[in-house]
């Protein structure tokens, strides 16, 4: 049962506000105007929390404990309590069947970030951290995006691993800057460097060899999750397809430019995502 009271919501928990220029915002846009709503709920959701956990510049205490409000907030609407900061969750949970379990590994995931800074993680740990902040997120669309529950959580595992780790190796020096190192250790270390390093020294290191297994491993992630979209109606597929042919370009412009310093930052193209979306319509 769904709590359904009408309220506005806390100042702890306000909706943050979407980026209209997104690749999520503008991917979403392809869909019918109820699916569409229901997945700019989860986005919101997904923002808000991440905004947490990304804030680094703020002690540690306050935002563990805004994460697990967000928890809490959670439980209380799936139990029917007091809930009304997150009425606006509501008509998606109750009409695509939304698991309770999805929002908690979402929060996980940023809890991760907040508990200790990541740095040079396992490549299990990656992986789980991968599961929890991208791939939760997929099992949460995937049934909006009108994808049967076993299609929908083999895609949300591929393509949410892709685009997460296309994200890591975009946002190293980004990461870094943020005391983060996301590559895995056993990549640091074969690359011959040591799994401690400083994270204001990774700006500073050639990183090709600890980052062409990762780009391997998305590419793998990137070439499953299309065969398992190409098995699919269209019209289940339409969205993430759309954020599958944006990330992918972007990972093959990372290992063209390469990981060698200075790194040059590598921008997703509006006016690509726009072509994406106007041949996404007319199909």
């Amino acid at each position: 049962m769904l709590a359904h009271e009408a309220a506005n919501p806390s100042p702890a928990i306000a909706l943050p506000q979407i980026a209209a220029g997104s690749s999520f915002y503008t991917a979403m846009r392809v869909l019918p105007k109820e699916r569409r709503n229901a997945v700019m709920a989860i986005y919101a959701f997904c923002r808000a929390v991440d905004d947490i956990a990304d804030d680094w510049k703020a002690l540690r205490a306050p935002r563990l404990l805004a994460l697990q409000t967000w928890g809490d907030r959670i439980d209380q609407l799936y139990m029917g309590g007091p809930s009304s900061e997150l009425r606006w969750l509501s008509e998606p949970i109750r009409t695509y069947r939304l698991a309770r379990s999805d929002f908690h590994d979402v929060i996980e995931g940023m809890l991760m970030d907040v508990e200790n800074d990541i740095r040079a993680p396992s490549i299990k740990t990656l992986d789980t951290y991968c599961d929890y902040v991208a791939s939760a997120v997929g099992r949460l669309t995937s049934p909006i995006f009108g994808l049967p529950t076993s299609c929908g959580a083999d895609l949300a595992h591929h393509l949410g691993r892709a685009l997460q780790l296309t994200n890591i190796l975009r946002d190293i020096d980004e990461d870094a800057a943020m005391g983060r190192i996301y590559l895995p250790h056993e990549m640091l270390t074969a690359a011959g460097l040591h799994d401690a390093v400083d994270p204001a020294e990774i700006p500073h290191h050639d990183l090709t060899l600890a980052c062409e297994p990762l780009v391997q491993l998305a590419r793998q992630h990137f070439t499953a999750a299309r065969a398992i979209m190409r098995a699919r109606p269209r019209e289940e597929t339409r969205a993430p397809l759309l954020m599958a042919n944006a990330y992918e370009p972007m990972l093959d412009a990372l290992m063209e430019r390469g990981f060698d310093p200075p790194r040059r930052a590598i921008k997703r193209s509006k006016l690509r995502m726009l072509l994406l979306m106007l041949g996404s319509k007319l199909r």
